[in-house]
C-alpha cells in the first residue's frame, strides 16, 4: 500500500539529519514508496468538521545541506486526504501545542494520528511521569522558595528545571550551601507561570542518562547519553555523547510497568529517561529522539519497525 503521510514538524531547514529521529522515520517511509507532506502546526485550520492545512509535498535524502526538496503547496484535508498524521514538532508544550492536539483530535476515526493527540495532551513529560513515582528520585513540584530550601536541606544537592522544558535546556544544579537557589527560583517564577520541578541530584548521571525507546508499547532499544566535560546534562543536543548499552533488571521492571499503559493510551512512539540504571526521570511523548544512535549501535532498523506497525494498524 502507498500511504499519504502528513508530518506536523519543525522547519525542515532546522533539523540535524545526522541524528534526527523524524528525518530517519521520513526516510524509512519514502523507501516504502509512501508520499510525504510537511506542514507546521501554525498551518492548522478548522471549519465544518474539517481540519486542513496548506502542506508541501516533500522528498528527503541523506545529504547534508541538501536533505529535502519541496514541491508546490497543496490544500490538504487531514481527515480525508491523509492516511497518517505524525505529530512530531518539538515542544514547548504551550497553548499552541495544546490547541494542535485539540484540532487533530477532530480527525480521529478517519485518520491515524501518532501519537494519539488527547493522550499527548494529557501526558506532559515531567507530569505524567508522576504516575510512576515509585521509580523516580525524590521529586518536588513547586513555585515556593521556602519549599525548595527545605527540599535542599533534606537532600543536600538538587536539580531545578522547568516543568515543561525540553532538550536539556535550563537545568541547574544547586549545591548543599544553597548559593543562588533563591535567585534561581525568582528567575523561574518570573519566566514561567507553572510550578517547577526540583529533584534530588543523582551522582549516577555522570555515567549516563539512558534513553529507552518504545514502539507500540514494546521496548525496541536504548542508548546511553554521557554528559560532556563539566556538564550534568547528557542530552545529545547539548553535547552529550551516545554509547551502546543494555537494560538493567530494574530498567526492565520499569519498562514492564510503563509499556502496557503506553499501548492503552495510543502513545505509539515514546522515549523514557533513566539515570543510574534505576531512576526514571521523564516520559517523552511529544517528539522523542534516539533511534538513529540506537540503530547505529545495534544494527537495527527502528524506522522500518515503526512503519511495519503503522501499516499493520491501517490494514
Amino acid at each position: 500500500m502507498t500511504l499519504r503521510i502528513a508530518v506536523q514538524m519543525d522547519p525542515m531547514e532546522s533539523i540535524n539529519i545526522a541524528g534526527d529521529s523524524t528525518f530517519a522515520i521520513l526516510l524509512g517511509a519514502q523507501k516504502r514508496g509512501h508520499r510525504l507532506f510537511h506542514y507546521s502546526p501554525e498551518a492548522l485550520n478548522y471549519a465544518d468538521r474539517r481540519v486542513w492545512v496548506e502542506a508541501r509535498p516533500v522528498t528527503v535524502q541523506p545529504v547534508v545541506g541538501n536533505h529535502f526538496r519541496f514541491d508546490a503547496p497543496v490544500k490538504f484535508d487531514l481527515g480525508s486526504d491523509a492516511d497518517v498524521v505524525l505529530m512530531r514538532q518539538d515542544p514547548p508544550f504551550d497553548l499552541g501545542y495544546i490547541t494542535a492536539t485539540h484540532l487533530l483530535e477532530r480527525i480521529q476515526g478517519r485518520t491515524l494520528v501518532i501519537n494519539d493527540p488527547a493522550s499527548v495532551r494529557n501526558a506532559p513529560e515531567k507530569v505524567w511521569v508522576l504516575d510512576f513515582a515509585r521509580f523516580m528520585p525524590p521529586t518536588l513540584i513547586t513555585r515556593s522558595i521556602d519549599e525548595a530550601r527545605a527540599f535542599l536541606a533534606e537532600h543536600d544537592e538538587i536539580v531545578v528545571k522547568p516543568l515543561h522544558g525540553n532538550g536539556g535546556k535550563a537545568i541547574f544544579k544547586i549545591g548543599g550551601d544553597g548559593a543562588n537557589l533563591s535567585s534561581l527560583m525568582e528567575v523561574f517564577n518570573t519566566a514561567y507561570r507553572e510550578p517547577h520541578m526540583v529533584q534530588a541530584f543523582l551522582p549516577g548521571v555522570a555515567e549516563g542518562d539512558k534513553r529507552i525507546v518504545f514502539v507500540d508499547g514494546e521496548v525496541v532499544g536504548a542508548v546511553n547519553r554521557i554528559p560532556g566535560e563539566g556538564e550534568i546534562r547528557s542530552n545529545l543536543a547539548v553535547g552529550g555523547t551516545a554509547a551502546k548499552t543494555e537494560l538493567t533488571q530494574t530498567e526492565r521492571t520499569i519498562c514492564a510497568a510503563i509499556g502496557p499503559e503506553l499501548k492503552k493510551r495510543g502513545l505509539f512512539f515514546v522515549g523514557i529517561d533513566v539515570i543510574g540504571g534505576e531512576w526514571l526521570t521523564e516520559i517523552n511523548v511529544t517528539s522523542p529522539t534516539g533511534i538513529v544512535a540506537i540503530d547505529r549501535f545495534n544494527g537495527t532498523d527502528t524506522p522500518g519497525l515503526i512503519w511495519d506497525r503503522i501499516e499493520g494498524k491501517l490494514s
